[in-house]
């Protein structure tokens, strides 16, 4: 069943990967001549607009419910989304996974369904209190054994949940922004207005994320919206729940590739922001740490170094244009001047001057384009780096 659905839809994902990258070749040279024309102007968005409807009339767009493959617990034989048949995985399964793994095991197994379940049952209904409280348990109970292959079944799992969470988060929330915004409306969000390049690009990040915009059309369609908020939520308890647990680091890696994610952060509404805000406050104090033991070699050293400047590069902006909370503050003064202290180390840590002049280059247009906000201060990390830079300057001139 499964390889017959995967060889019906994978097709018109190429055509439509193909197609969008050849429009897009040809877009850039009618963009050059456009700028000189109004008809050519014209044409152009005739053309965009054309094409935009054209990916819509190619299928898959909005999968069924059978064509969503990580929805393991449906009845594909059943047009019924609320039917639930038990599957037992197979010998080879858990012989590949181990006795102790967490797909290969009972408790594993457990703990993945109500993981996943989080994600499904909304946030008023009773239930959800019911099926969270039943995770924590596990997850503790797990933890408190001290045994390794528990440790491994928490980090296995919730290294799953929160890169699931975390898709669906991404598709939730640009597809609430393209509500927001109105049908056909765009723009960049940090330079002039560019509606055709805004919405070709919205189409084909959506294309990418096919998977987590299927899933969030079946949970609305069951009557069990998941809105960001919800699964921004989600992610902060993941992200808690991991470094509880010792494996922050999964979440910071998790985090730090979520670029997509960042770029829509600094325009979705200050709710939204505010749990984006919680978690990148609390995986770049476990960034900061990262390659910290004398016990890495100095190539695990360098990739930790990578991940704190993707953590920098991506959430950095948000921090510098998020609402610092309506009714109560986002982040305490404490929690705010801890946090400024931690920046400054990891900028510190990165030791090249060129990374470092990448991320206060960015601070610093983030910063001053954001009047309504004076945080984070990192002026101190701004002089340090620029005395560094005059007297690496008169070094070289002096040799």
């Amino acid at each position: 069943m499964m390889t017959m659905m995967e060889g019906s839809s994978i097709p018109p994902l190429l055509i439509r990967n193909l197609i969008s990258s050849i429009f897009i070749f040809a877009d850039k040279s009618l963009l050059n001549l456009s700028q000189k024309s109004k008809l050519l102007q014209l044409i152009r968005c005739v053309l965009v607009n054309s094409f935009l409807f054209f990916l819509r009339l190619l299928p898959p767009l909005n999968p069924s419910d059978d064509d969503v493959p990580y929805r393991k617990g449906h009845n594909k034989k059943s047009s019924n989304i609320h039917e639930y048949e038990f599957q037992r995985p197979s010998s080879v399964a858990v012989a590949n996974t181990g006795s102790g793994g967490s797909t290969g095991s009972a408790i594993g197994r457990a703990l993945s369904q109500l993981l996943s379940l989080m994600n499904d049952i909304p946030v008023s209904s009773s239930k959800y209190q019911v099926v969270r409280s039943l995770a924590e348990t596990l997850i503790e109970d797990n933890h408190k054994e001290g045994v390794e292959a528990l440790r491994q079944v928490n980090r296995t799992v919730l290294s799953s949940a929160f890169s699931r969470t975390l898709g669906q988060l991404e598709a939730a929330a640009a597809l609430e922004q393209q509500v927001s915004r109105g049908v056909g409306d765009g723009g960049d969000l940090v330079g002039p207005a560019r509606p055709a390049e805004y919405r070709l690009s919205r189409v084909l990040r959506a294309v990418r994320s096919i998977g987590d915009v299927a899933w969030l059309g079946a949970a609305r369609a069951s009557g069990s919206r998941s809105s960001a908020e919800k699964l921004a939520a989600e992610v902060l308890w993941l992200a808690e729940k991991l470094a509880a647990c010792g494996y922050g680091d999964e979440a910071v890696v998790r985090w730090a590739s979520a670029s997509n994610l960042a770029w829509l952060s600094v325009s979705v509404e200050p709710s939204l922001q505010a749990s984006l805000v919680k978690v990148s406050a609390l995986l770049f104090k476990h960034a900061k740490d990262m390659g910290m033991d004398a016990a890495d070699d100095d190539e695990s050293k360098e990739q930790q170094k990578q991940r704190k400047m993707q953590m920098l590069m991506s959430w950095l902006p948000l921090l510098c244009r998020a609402s610092n909370g309506t009714d109560v503050p986002v982040l305490s003064i404490r929690e705010r001047a801890e946090l400024e202290r931690v920046l400054e180390d990891t900028i510190e840590m990165l030791e090249k001057e060129e990374d470092q002049e990448k991320v206060l280059s960015l601070w610093l247009h983030h910063f001053t384009y954001c009047s309504s906000s004076d945080w984070p201060n990192l002026h101190a990390s701004y002089a340090r780096w620029c005395n560094a830079s005059r007297k690496l300057l008169l070094h070289h001139h002096d040799i």
